[in-house]
């Protein structure tokens, strides 16, 4: 069928997380709750807090699991005691901040070379932010956004897929997901029978050959001319 709508995952797709979400930024967070946590042990307590992850069995948007998420970083960064899980907590409310994200070079062109092929575009995100404010803060042209704290079920479920493909009208065989999670996003939109293209900043999945590094390769993927 005739591509008609191109939806886009957001965090890691279309922005970064800024400084107050990395090392530097849970280093401040936790001197105002009197822990001392070491940026340089950032990488290693996410990688271990990565491991330790899992999901709800239901896919429901549990926030209790980021949290925890979070904690285990703190803790892994230096940061002991009762006031962890209050450092944990701040974190994660600054991810609902939208000026804490930054938009890839890439995002705004590929979004408008897409409109320029007619097709509506869409954003669906496992996160907590109210994605309406979202896209006015960073000026990005899009048709529907649909958060799994708004809809109730996180990626790769597949009806908070059908719920942004219902806002824009469109069947998943008229659909394309784009997005940096293998298993949330290019299996769960695949399972409905959608198209779907991985983007791979960080070079996380080196076994999947068609994976793009870059937006930039977006539309030659999904067989469009150059506009």
């Amino acid at each position: 069928m005739t591509l008609r709508a191109v939806l886009f995952d957001v965090d890691f797709t279309l922005v970064r997380p800024g400084p107050e979400l990395g090392p530097e930024g849970y280093r401040r967070r936790g001197e105002q709750f009197g822990l001392a946590l070491d940026p340089a042990l950032y990488d290693q307590a996410r990688q271990a807090a990565l491991v330790d992850l899992k999901l709800h069995p239901e896919l429901e948007h549990d926030e209790e699991i980021w949290v925890a998420f979070t904690e285990r970083i703190v803790r892994g960064m230096g940061g002991g005691g009762e006031r962890a899980r209050e450092c944990a907590v701040a974190v994660e409310k600054a991810w609902e901040e939208h000026a804490n994200f930054d938009l890839y070079e890439d995002a705004l062109p590929v979004l408008e070379e897409l409109r320029r092929h007619g097709l509506k575009i869409g954003l669906v995100s496992n996160g907590a932010r109210d994605l309406d404010d979202f896209v006015l803060h960073h000026g990005l042209r899009v048709d529907a956004a649909i958060a799994s704290r708004a809809h109730g079920k996180i990626k790769p479920h597949e009806t908070i897929f059908r719920a942004v493909l219902s806002a824009l009208a469109v069947e998943p065989e008229e659909a394309a997901m784009v997005g940096d999670s293998l298993a949330d996003d290019v299996e769960g939109a695949r399972a409905l029978g959608m198209r779907a293209v991985l983007v791979d900043r960080e070079g996380r999945f080196p076994d999947v050959p068609d994976a793009l590094r870059d937006l930039y390769g977006v539309p030659a993927a999904l067989g469009l001319p150059r506009t």
